[in-house]
């Protein structure tokens, strides 16, 4: 079996994915799925990310720096927003990818265990579903490098996976995010769950048992099949045909869920520190 690599990886998908929408999306989020579940997905991040931003209380012309930047969306959103952003990525084709996207401002090349930034740099990092690719000793290292390019003062925007398991991801649990970041003298501000999606993903829980299954982390699993297969090509359209109507419910249903249930039962938790 081959070692996984994240460079490789994530170069792997930029080089197979960049076309498959006009946003960038499938490679940065499920590049597998149909391109409406990643407008889907990429808008509920969004949402958190401005929650997120409110919560921190960052101020309009803040230096943000999004570590794993892939192809571009936050820093583009940033700017948008009215802050200086900075984008920094292991892979060049992801870079190169974020240029093709009319991305603006700084856009470096650099792995986020050692971050090519001098100390206290920025007013707050953004890390968007970037550490949770990352394997387990190589975490700490990671937010200890993003802590030490902020401010005094400064935060730090971590939404990471709380659940699931995949060769290419290495979730943990709420509190050891939180302990992670404060071992290396972040202090939490606070956190909520994102993404609970919870119809849909009592579906492809039951169409996976059913079917055989291969899942993407998180919620947007894909029921495995042979492409030369027209019973397994029937079972991946009647599979999207079903989340077709599940995802956009889910999703509706996400502010209630948010309100009445635990924020460890969501797919990923959205954490803001201050250094």
């Amino acid at each position: 079996m081959k070692t996984y690599s994240p460079k490789d990886y994530w170069a792997g998908l930029a080089e197979n994915f960049d076309h498959a929408d006009t946003a960038g999306l499938a490679p940065v989020l499920h590049p597998d799925s149909p391109s409406w579940l990643n407008r889907r997905i990429d808008d509920l991040q969004f949402r958190a990310v401005k929650r997120a931003i409110a919560v921190a209380a960052i101020p309009v012309g803040a230096r943000i720096l999004d570590v794993g930047c892939g192809t571009g969306r936050w820093v583009r959103r940033y700017q948008e927003l009215g802050f200086q952003a900075t984008g920094v990525d292991a892979t060049l084709a992801m870079l190169r990818a974020a240029l093709k996207r009319g991305t603006a401002g700084t856009l470096v090349a650099g792995e986020a265990y050692r971050l090519p930034f001098p100390s206290s740099e920025f007013d707050a990092i953004s890390d968007i579903t970037v550490t949770q690719h990352i394997p387990a000793l190589l975490q700490r290292p990671a937010l200890s490098e993003m802590i030490r390019v902020i401010r005094p003062g400064g935060c730090l925007i971590l939404m990471e996976l709380i659940r699931g398991e995949g060769t290419h991801i290495f979730p943990r649990k709420p509190q050891d995010w939180i302990e992670q970041a404060a071992s290396c003298g972040a202090k939490l501000v606070g956190w909520f769950g994102q993404e609970y999606l919870l119809l849909d993903r009592l579906f492809v829980h039951v169409a996976q048992g059913m079917v055989g299954k291969h899942r993407n982390p998180g919620s947007a699993g894909v029921v495995s099949q042979r492409p030369e297969s027209q019973y397994s090509a029937l079972v991946r359209r009647m599979y999207w045909g079903f989340r077709r109507v599940t995802v956009p419910i889910s999703a509706w249903a996400d502010p209630v869920a948010r309100r009445i249930c635990p924020a460890q039962i969501a797919t990923h938790g959205v954490f803001v520190f201050r250094k």
